[in-house]
């Protein structure tokens, strides 16, 4: 591919325009609207998706539901739609209540054009916190690595460059990432679509291989760190990220492979002591049993979907953040 002429989402001609990550790596179609409820359906169906993202399209969405008439119930009414798309990522909910807090600021309602503003302003906020992260994460090479890394963290994932990806993508520039294993994701394969996807219009070296192979490799010291996202991290540094990624610390754990999580400070839930707080998505089991429509497995079997699992602190060998990289016991 060889070209990094993508983008994930903006803000332009009173529009938010992102590409429909469902389509990827086949179509780059990106889509003009300033719905509200049209981003709350694209963040339902994972057109847009990423945890940052999703933050900063919740905050254009809810501004733009006061394009015609600034009125309170209708705004309202955005915020409660908007909150309830993804539980579990807690920038969202950061983005929105943020938004909402500046809307009622003062005297009286701020108007359309102040509330665009501000959500612009959450989005330039993602794309310094991406900088930093990547900025601070090359620190974890101490010489040319193999990398592993789960779900997608990059440009699609974020309103930057992304989190984990980036780090990736800043160490392959300075000669300290030689090969990177995208996992596939299952199941909507997420690393074999928009991981690959990414990797690919930057020249980065990598394979694709399925969830369960990671051991493999590990066990043939065809892996030297893993790193990842997360969508959110409670205060002792328990982290929820796509469903696997627990597995995959355990596997980095037995094999003495340091696993790393990159993810702007916005992620951390401070409001909850540890994982088992943090609320699970689940999803419809027809994401496991069809891959683009396509069967795998009889429809009428049962079949199960929670989107994230959470991986215990102290699987982590440390969390990059804007401001830093965290190492266990976290203390943020």
């Amino acid at each position: 591919m060889s070209s990094t002429g993508y983008f994930n989402l903006k803000y332009e001609n009173e529009e938010l325009i992102f590409i429909n990550q469902t389509l990827l790596p086949f179509r780059e179609e990106y889509v003009h609207t300033d719905d509200y409820n049209r981003i709350a359906e694209a963040i339902e169906r994972l057109e847009i998706r990423g945890a940052p993202a999703i933050g900063v399209a919740g905050a254009y969405a809810l501004a733009l539901s006061q394009k015609c008439l600034v009125d309170s119930t209708t705004f309202n009414t955005a915020y409660n739609r908007l909150l309830r798309t993804r539980p579990t990522a807690v920038n969202l909910a950061w983005a929105l209540t943020t938004l909402k807090e500046f809307f009622a600021e003062g005297d009286t309602p701020k108007n359309f054009n102040e509330l665009i503003d501000k959500a612009i302003a959450i989005h330039e906020d993602d794309e310094r916190r991406c900088d930093r992260i990547g900025e601070y994460g090359i620190k974890i090479f101490s010489k040319p690595s193999r990398v592993i890394t789960h779900c997608n963290t990059g440009k699609l994932a974020t309103a930057g460059k992304g989190t984990a990806f980036n780090v990736i993508k800043r160490g392959f520039l300075h000669g300290l990432v030689e090969h990177v294993y995208a996992d596939e994701t299952r199941p909507l394969l997420q690393g074999s679509r928009l991981t690959a996807f990414e990797l690919s219009k930057n020249d980065i070296p990598f394979s694709i291989i399925t969830d369960s192979m990671s051991s493999f490799f590990m066990q043939k010291r065809k892996i030297d760190l893993a790193i990842t996202g997360a969508d959110r991290i409670a205060a002792n540094g328990d982290s929820a990220n796509k469903i696997g990624t627990y597995t995959l610390a355990i596997a980095c754990k037995y094999h003495n492979i340091p696993f790393y999580i990159a993810a702007p400070k916005s992620t951390i839930d401070a409001s909850i002591a540890n994982g088992t707080q943090i609320p699970i998505e689940m999803r419809n089991g027809d994401e496991v049993l069809f891959a683009h429509g396509n069967p795998v497995s009889l429809p009428e079997f049962s079949a199960l979907s929670p989107s994230f699992d959470v991986t215990p602190a102290e699987l982590i060998t440390g969390i990059i953040t804007e401001d830093g990289i965290y190492s266990y016991p976290y203390n943020f």
